[in-house]
């Protein structure tokens, strides 16, 4: 049963991704890969949130958690895109592109998701 959950979860979550990073591609002129590092943000920040609240408080069930967080926003950020950009960055000779969106997707994700367990812990 917490399989089904997942799987939905999944689904969801990576219709969210597609329609957010549709819209900021559309929005934005740049060619940094701004919609995939704005997606790993917010989801970072959303795990924070998730997390926070189940630690600080209250518990939630078993198939929502699985829902939510591998489900949900398993399907809604991307490592593997973040990969595909950073390796598309290099081809294009742009080292310090890639560089920098690999400290910025690793430390402000970190960051997004200390903030959202942060402002559950209040």
């Amino acid at each position: 049963m917490t399989a089904t959950f997942i799987a939905a979860g999944g689904a969801l979550g990576a219709v969210f991704r597609h329609f957010l990073c549709h819209f900021i591609n559309t929005c934005s002129s740049i060619t940094f890969p701004l919609a995939t590092l704005t997606v790993n943000l917010v989801g970072g920040f959303v795990m924070g949130l998730l997390t926070g609240y189940m630690t600080y408080k209250g518990v939630i069930h078993l198939n929502l958690k699985a829902f939510l967080t591998t489900g949900l926003l398993g399907g809604f950020t991307t490592f593997s895109a973040f990969s595909l950009d950073f390796v598309l960055l290099m081809e294009q000779g742009k080292w310090k592109h890639a560089l920098f969106y690999t400290l910025a997707s690793v430390g402000l994700s970190v960051t997004a998701l200390i903030s959202g367990m942060a402002l559950m812990r209040q």
